[in-house]
């Protein structure tokens, strides 16, 4: 594909001449935006970084009368460590089981817009100091151009910070508040996935941090997990498990708490990191904050679209040869297709 180029007006034409053509050139930006409004909702977009400026012109040019869908995809070894020198060759992609091509490939790390949400429930008093830890190294990967905010949740969820503020402000706001009070959870998320909507950029992803479970929520899981599925946002989960004799004392809802996080996060191309002991939390956050920095793109056409609104499984797959062990390959599960309007 010829690489885009910068178009210069000579002003010695006529005056008619110019006129013309800046008319075509107007008609053709007026072209791409409308056919880029046609495109149905993707996982999510491509970075917006200054090193992919030829690929996402070259990407405008094909918009025309075509649907793409851009697959982000995290791959690990056992140790969960990034796989980072995958070629696109390696990758199967596949839309309700049938293979498509992969017409584009792209990993560079860019900023994102990212979300932390931290359970200061009553039932977190003893893990809170790792706690503060983690947001500690989480910072401490990130971008400075990140778009960021902090949401606390007890009884109820609120917003701590966001990017008007210096991480070190936030961290002195989190080392202020106690551990009381129920959880909701599910709250949380929903106001993280809302702001998110917002967000300056398109890369999106939430962080959250709880014991798990859910026992003053006001929007009930399904409801979360819906949104989630809908949400262009991935999401990653650090649950820090209770031992069995405190769940045995928990409500339903409390104790299916790594279950219920397990289904949102995955459904959304992130994971839920579960851990026994408190002291692991600060390293799940970084091992977080990596894989949101590395990770790949893939983008194709389906081969069978189909404009009814319905959800449509994906499935990727890395087909590295003589790989040492299996990869763990994460990824959105699926994404709402465009309805046709009549």
């Amino acid at each position: 594909m010829t690489q885009p180029g910068r178009t210069m007006v000579n002003f010695s034409l006529s005056t008619c001449r110019a006129l013309n053509l800046l008319f075509l050139i107007a008609l053709a930006i007026n072209t791409f935006s409308q056919s880029a409004d046609e495109v149905h909702i993707v996982p999510r977009s491509l970075p917006q970084n200054s090193h992919q400026d030829d690929l996402a012109v070259q990407m405008k040019a094909v918009r025309v009368d075509v649907d793409l869908v851009l697959v982000p995809v995290v791959v690990t070894n056992s140790q969960g460590a990034p796989i980072l020198d995958l070629q696109k060759k390696e990758f199967q992609l596949f839309d309700s089981e049938h293979e498509q091509t992969i017409r584009y490939f792209y990993s560079e790390d860019a900023p994102i817009s990212v979300g932390i949400i931290v359970d200061f429930s009553s039932s977190m008093s003893n893990k809170i100091d790792r706690v503060r830890q983690a947001v500690s190294e989480f910072f401490r990967n990130a971008d400075p151009r990140d778009d960021y905010f902090v949401i606390t949740f007890a009884n109820r969820p609120r917003l701590l910070a966001d990017t008007t503020q210096s991480t070190e402000t936030i961290q002195s706001d989190l080392a202020d508040i106690r551990s009381k009070g129920g959880t909701a959870l599910a709250d949380a998320i929903y106001m993280g996935i809302e702001k998110l909507r917002k967000a300056q950029y398109r890369r999106k992803a939430l962080v959250i941090i709880s014991d798990g479970g859910d026992n003053m929520s006001r929007h009930s899981l399904r409801a979360v997990k819906h949104r989630a599925r809908e949400s262009d946002a991935q999401i990653y989960a650090i649950d820090i498990c209770d031992s069995p004799s405190i769940l045995v004392t928990k409500k339903l809802e409390e104790r299916f708490g790594k279950q219920w996080l397990t289904e949102v996060t995955e459904q959304t191309g992130g994971r839920t990191i579960a851990l026994d002991n408190s002291a692991g939390i600060p390293d799940a956050a970084s091992r977080i904050s990596t894989e949101l920095r590395n990770e790949y793109v893939l983008a194709y056409k389906p081969s069978t679209a189909a404009y009814d609104g319905k959800w449509r499984k994906l499935k990727v797959r890395v087909t590295r040869p003589a790989a040492p062990l299996p990869y763990q390959v994460y990824y959105r599960t699926g994404y709402l297709a465009k309805k046709e309007e009549h």
